[in-house]
């Protein structure tokens, strides 16, 4: 038993140890993911430790997995409903609110149908398909009567990228930051009552054995659309498949770059991945927003056969509330320095990924 116990405490300090090394590869950011689960094993790792009561060394033992909670638990405790947040009910010069999805589709699942019926459901007047390829355009055709507007990227490579919504898009691009096979969307909206905002859908590349062996071109892309965001000074709204948490350090520097908002700040994890595996879950799909951005609801949804679950969010915009502003960071000119070296970093790295484009 003494063995188990000193090897999980090993075990856990090692992930807690490695992300802290300043390195991009994967074996350094993955243990970043698990946070929230390495902290559960430290707890139930600690109650073991007193059924080895009398071993020699248990007390400094047991003193580090106190250290190892109370770090981890600064942390998290941020991403619950037990760190106060401010929150601003609607004015009279607040407009309608406004739903949306975001959902990894995974590019393989061929249930578009229980897809279709989730919007059918749900009825957003803004949803985003990551992962979205050729058969699922081609599936979600039935929904474009209800949804005359969108933007797609279609891609054969798990990267394409669809946009629909009931509300106006005056305007639309794909930007290819730092991979051409890598889609970012940025669109700008008009809604019926005369608000306008911007709506970022991005799908950066993870860090992994399988995928990428840095997270380079992840955080070069995440950093770019910060810079992007930065340039518009509009309402803006960044939501997609971050392959990322949001208390890693490029998330932060993304949010300090941005001057954004983390709606799960106060709020909730809302772990979406991996869908079929409950204790084994990551909050990685992620969104941001601006000061005059109002988050009145984030939640997942149900399971609709992919690997992610969906995202669902309401919101409204009101540009008289001031009561937000609190909660925005500015990166220091060290951060900025650290960001455009990233951005930098990630256009120079050459991902494996076969492209197959098509746009309107």
């Amino acid at each position: 038993m003494w063995n188990v116990y000193a090897g999980l405490t090993i075990l856990l300090l090692i992930l807690t140890l490695l992300p802290k090394i300043q390195n991009s590869h994967w074996i350094f950011r993955v243990p970043e993911f698990g946070k929230i689960q390495i902290t559960f094993f430290t707890v139930i790792t600690f109650g073991l430790g007193f059924l080895v009561y009398q071993a020699p060394l248990f007390w400094y033992f047991q003193g580090l997995l106190i250290l190892m909670f109370i770090h981890h638990g600064i942390i998290l405790i941020k991403y619950t409903p037990l760190y106060r947040v401010r929150r601003s009910g609607k004015g009279e010069n607040s407009s309608k609110n406004i739903h949306f999805i975001s959902a990894n589709v995974y590019q393989f699942n061929t249930e578009y149908n229980r897809f279709i019926q989730l919007i059918e459901k749900c009825r957003p007047e803004i949803f985003l398909t990551m992962e979205s390829n050729g058969d699922w355009e081609k599936a979600l055709r039935v929904l474009e009567q209800d949804y005359p507007f969108h933007h797609k990227v279609t891609l054969e490579n798990t990267y394409g990228m669809h946009l629909y919504s009931k509300i106006k898009i005056s305007d639309a691009k794909t930007h290819y930051f730092v991979a051409d096979d890598i889609p970012t969307i940025e669109a700008h909206l008009e809604t019926e009552d005369g608000f306008s905002f911007v709506f970022f859908g991005i799908h950066p590349p993870p860090p992994s054995p399988t995928e990428e062996e840095t997270s380079k071109e992840r955080d070069g892309d995440l950093l770019s659309t910060a810079k992007r965001v930065q340039e518009i000074r509009k309402p803006t709204i960044v939501v997609g498949d971050f392959n990322n948490v949001a208390w890693s350090k490029s998330s932060i520097l993304f949010r300090k770059t941005s001057e954004l908002i983390d709606p799960r700040i106060g709020r909730a994890f809302v772990s979406t991945f991996h869908a079929k595996y409950k204790l084994l879950r990551f909050p990685i799909d992620l969104m941001f927003h601006s000061e005059d951005i109002f988050i009145r609801q984030l939640k997942t949804l149900e399971n609709f056969g992919s690997d992610h679950l969906p995202v669902y969010c309401e919101f409204f915009i009101d540009h008289h509330n001031d009561q937000q502003e609190e909660q925005i960071e500015e990166a220091t000119a060290e951060e900025e320095a650290e960001a455009e070296k990233m951005i930098e970093e990630g256009k120079k790295e050459d991902g494996n990924r076969d492209a197959v484009v098509t746009e309107d």
